[in-house]
């Protein structure tokens, strides 16, 4: 979706629509903390599969497009059944400060997948049930008696995105350190008439995973960051992915810089409190980013019944504009694109790509070839408006899987 880099106003929409939905090192496999962040930790590195996929090919487009993309810095990581074809880092963390894989970065929508799974691991337990109305563990939602679980994690309650409101860009953009409370955000979502009636259409809203957040520490008796840590990160193995209920960053941190509000300026520590549900609020490194693309993508934690609904919980065949929910914000979901459950289905691939002021990330996972590919990504000052690490997993997806192309969605 075009905008104009001018306005800090038209930088949200771009970060609202996409979210809905990515100096070449010598050495193949980069490793270790960065210069000046000490602290010892395992290298993000694997086992090499030297012949699949060209490992220095996909250096080479990943040079390109840092590039034609005037992005600060680019770090990728690709895997064929978790074996490693290529862990890099490009460019520049901060002045003098190399970009490196062991670096941490916001990742943004790719904890709602853990909560889709997490729901899903629960309903596999005899827990709940996708179709019980919410209204049993939030009764102050107004009509929570007709949004059910499955509702919240498909994002089809009909709830309006706070972040598509004049008065929470303008909040954001004049106070970008600013910490956000979940009832303060919801307040402002729910005071707003709905885009349609639970169940009918579909559009992203960031309320529904605030609200689907609320209702798994509801369920379970359990805050969130500890439950997804127990259900999802922790049998994953995913230990350089964790939550916080502070803007910080875990060291060594992959800094951030951003136009959105007309200069460019350091944003790795404005506050993503807003994002989503407290307690999913996460950094990761390259190496848990495309570790869950596989694990994620694949299912690992399902049961085939339960892989089935994170693919399609009901969202094929929603998404029309109506006189209250332009195109623009009810997006077509079809069986080629459509959004899973915390999940973006694209045509083969089963996808997350997180775009935070400054942060771009991409995870895709191909189940046919068990590929997965893993972009961070940080702007330049002369980068364009859009998605780079997104672009990035799509053009080494093309020279990857030449016949399994990451389409866009929306």
């Amino acid at each position: 979706m075009p905008t104009a880099r001018s306005t800090a106003r038209s930088r949200l929409a771009v970060v609202t629509a996409l979210t809905a939905l990515i100096a070449l090192s010598p050495s193949v496999t980069a490793a270790g903390p960065a210069a000046g962040d000490g602290g010892h930790r395992r290298p993000c590195t694997g086992s090499r599969l030297p012949d699949h996929g060209t490992p220095r090919d996909v250096l080479r487009i990943a040079e390109r497009a840092k590039a034609d993309l005037g992005l600060k810095s680019v770090i990728l990581r690709v895997t064929v059944d978790g074996r490693e074809v290529v862990t890099t880092a490009l460019g520049d963390s901060m002045t003098g400060v190399p970009a490196d894989p062991a670096m941490h970065f916001r990742n943004g929508n790719v904890a709602i997948s853990y909560m889709g799974t997490a729901l899903l691991r629960l309903v596999d337990q005899g827990k709940v049930g996708l179709d019980d109305p919410v209204a049993r563990w939030l009764p102050d939602l107004p009509h929570g008696e007709k949004i059910t679980l499955r509702m919240l994690a498909a994002s089809t309650t009909g709830l309006v995105d706070y972040v598509r409101l004049p008065a929470f860009q303008q909040a954001v953009t004049a106070d970008p350190f600013r910490q956000w409370t979940a009832g303060e955000v919801l307040a402002l979502s729910t005071r707003e008439p709905r885009w349609y009636d639970p169940g009918t259409n579909w559009n992203y809203s960031h309320a529904n995973f605030v609200l689907l957040g609320a209702a798994l520490e509801k369920i379970t008796g359990t805050r969130l960051d500890v439950l997804l840590r127990r259900q999802v990160t922790g049998p994953l193995g995913l230990r350089e992915t964790r939550n916080s209920f502070t803007p910080d960053i875990p060291g060594p941190v992959l800094h951030a810089f951003t136009a959105d509000r007309g200069t460019y300026e350091e944003s790795t520590f404005w506050n993503p409190s807003w994002t989503t549900a407290p307690g999913a609020v996460q950094t990761t490194d390259i190496c848990d980013l495309a570790r869950s693309a596989a694990a994620i993508g694949s299912g690992e934690l399902l049961s085939p019944s339960s892989y089935q609904q994170l693919l399609n919980p009901g969202t094929v065949g929603l998404g029309h504009p109506t006189a209250t929910c332009p195109a623009t914000v009810c997006l077509a979901n079809t069986e080629a694109t459509h959004y899973g459950m915390g999940v973006v289905v694209l045509g083969d691939w089963i996808s997350q790509h997180p775009l935070f002021f400054g942060y771009s990330a991409s995870m895709a996972y191909l189940p046919s070839e068990r590929l997965a590919i893993a972009v961070s990504t940080t702007q330049g000052p002369t980068t364009p408006d859009g998605h780079t690490a997104h672009v990035i997993a799509q053009r080494i997806a093309a020279a990857l899987a030449p016949g399994h192309p990451i389409p866009d969605f929306g």
